[in-house]
């Protein structure tokens, strides 16, 4: 079982001018520590079911350009990218650009946007359910072909491209592991079947992960898709500090469902979060689970 730091909270420390510098030394530490992934969450506003939206916010991709050069290992994605936040043509030229500058490190998290106040604010189109999961269709289509040989023509409802020419191609082979997040079962989880590399569910439960992947192996069987060939990850809500036997039991749950990473937010300062994670061996003892 790996760990990734899933990175949401920008409110600390306060000012801003030490945002940067407590990010390098927080993604630093956890790297030493052998956290395996960097994760940043794609909106301009704070969500508001969390804090006010007028706490800080980062762009998602310009704070993952600034960690590739400060990381060396470290997998570096979007816990996810909201669809309907950038066209699909542009989005893969820029997961291809922190693919190349971080080394072959980058991973493309997308799902179906949802916070319509930031969208509204900031001018994002606003479009019904069904369209998001249309867009979102075309959008894994897009960045497949961008991410193949073929520079040719892209002719979908939503997104008409003339040329999907990518150069230079992205370092990782065949191409930046797509992770589709959400646990939809309609949806969202076809989608998984028939695109994604990994997925992402949300960690509630042991018992409702246990449904969802019950649900995407049926999917799987409808596609054509071998099961085993996509990683299943879980974005645990359960501080980990609080109590380090309990988050590892919880995650134990999940390794015997073959998830193979979960993901922890920080839930204090996020230099001292780092430090306890590497002090009390939480990444040595996931490593540990069968």
């Amino acid at each position: 079982m790996r760990l990734g730091l899933h990175y949401w909270n920008f409110s600390t420390p306060a000012d801003p001018a030490e945002l940067a510098p407590t990010l390098a030394e927080t993604a630093r530490i956890c790297e030493q520590a052998g956290v395996s992934a960097f994760s940043v969450m794609d909106h301009y506003f704070q969500m508001e079911f969390s804090t006010s939206a007028e706490e800080p916010m980062l762009e998602a991709y310009t704070t993952l350009g600034y960690l590739a050069a400060v990381t060396e290992r470290m997998t570096l994605g979007v816990l996810v990218t909201g669809v309907m936040y950038r066209y699909p043509g542009l989005l893969a030229k820029i997961v291809t650009t922190l693919d190349v500058l971080s080394g072959g490190r980058a991973r493309l998290g997308i799902g179906a946007s949802w916070y319509e106040r930031e969208q509204h604010a900031l001018g994002v189109p606003v479009v019904p359910v069904k369209e998001r999961f249309e867009r979102l269709e075309e959008t894994l289509r897009i960045c497949r072909q961008m991410w193949s040989d073929d520079n040719g023509r892209f002719d979908g409802r939503h997104y008409q491209l003339a040329e999907t020419l990518n150069v230079p191609a992205p370092l990782s082979r065949p191409h930046p592991p797509i992770m589709i997040g959400g646990g939809g079962e309609k949806r969202t989880l076809r989608l998984v079947a028939r695109y994604a590399d990994s997925c992402n569910l949300f960690g509630n439960s042991a018992a409702e992960v246990a449904h969802k992947l019950d649900v995407l192996r049926e999917h799987c069987a409808a596609e054509g898709r071998d099961y085993r060939t996509i990683e299943k990850t879980v974005l645990v809500t359960r501080p980990p500090l609080a109590d380090v036997d309990t988050f590892v039991a919880e995650a134990a749950e999940y390794a015997a469902l073959g998830v193979t990473e979960v993901q922890t937010m920080p839930d204090r300062h996020p230099v001292e979060f780092a430090r306890q994670l590497a002090e009390q061996r939480v990444v040595q003892r996931l490593a540990d689970l069968t």
